[in-house]
């Protein structure tokens, strides 16, 4: 599992639907005073050079945020995740990338005071990242620990509003078992918190499995959304890329609704579907 490098992936279709949701929630969060607790499992290296050897090597973005990045029909609820990645990049009006954020650098654009962040990173390399990234971010605490563990140790936050995102590799097969039972063991600390799970669909089986242990668990209020480039397949690679959330924003699944056909018009093809199904009702 420590071999993963992030760097290789940033800014693909994945990251597309992960980071576009993670800045819909973390937006929902902040419209209300009170602070809230984010919380990121394998948080990576935080933000990440496009230009550098490991995304070139892929050039995975090119598939992913730079088919987006200029384009002038924009769905409203996508607007926020590509304006805060024009931040990042205001000289590249051509359309030239050269940063992307991970989860650490989304969430840090919506952090205020009130707000505390908590970012768990194995990796010997992308913690020394991470940390450096963090530099001067007040009220953000990085560990180079174990995330799941992390998560379970800051549950329920002092404040009782958080987001928690579990976002593991997935070399290990253990991790979509581990992944889930790590939010049933959070829900039971903290039932009102804002759970979201990131998933490759690589074998389908894999993803039944970690919905069949939603579905038969305590856990309310689940909804599921899903993209893939193309159908399931039994050969090596992901087609495509998924997310549980445990007590999405109210607006969210419609939201996703408007995202997602967008995505498959510009990142898919004729073989491409999407899914937006509230998995357990609340």
């Amino acid at each position: 599992m420590l071999s993963y490098r992030h760097a290789f992936h940033a800014g693909n279709f994945a990251d597309v639907l992960k980071h576009s949701v993670l800045t819909l929630v973390l937006d929902y969060m902040t419209r209300k005073e009170k602070g809230f607790h984010y919380i990121d499992s394998h948080s990576g290296a935080g933000m990440y050079q496009l230009s550098d050897e490991y995304a070139q090597k892929t050039g995975e973005y090119k598939n992913g945020i730079a088919k987006l990045i200029n384009d002038d029909n924009i769905p409203e609820a996508l607007q926020p995740y590509i304006d805060l990645i024009k931040e990042l990049n205001p000289s590249n009006s051509t359309g030239e990338l050269d940063l992307y954020p991970g989860s650490p650098g989304i969430a840090k654009r919506f952090m205020r005071r009130q707000d505390s962040t908590h970012l768990f990173e194995l990796h010997s390399t992308d913690i020394q990242h991470l940390t450096d990234f963090c530099y001067r971010w007040k009220k953000v605490f990085v560990k180079q620990s174990d995330g799941y563990q992390g998560v379970l140790g800051l549950l329920p936050p002092p404040s009782r509003r958080g987001v928690v995102l579990i976002d593991p590799p997935y070399e290990l097969k253990e991790d979509y078992h581990k992944a889930v039972n790590t939010i049933i063991k959070a829900y039971k600390k903290f039932a009102t918190g804002t759970y979201i799970l990131w998933y490759p669909v690589v074998k389908r089986e894999l993803v039944d499995s970690m919905k069949a242990s939603f579905v038969n668990s305590e856990v309310k209020n689940l909804l599921q959304l899903e993209f893939c480039l193309s159908d399931d397949t039994d050969e090596y690679g992901m087609t495509g890329t998924g997310l549980f959330i445990v007590n999405p924003p109210w607006q969210l699944a419609a939201q996703m609704n408007e995202v997602l056909p967008y995505l498959k018009t510009k990142l898919g093809n004729t073989d491409s579907n999407f899914t937006v199904e509230h998995l357990i009702a609340e």
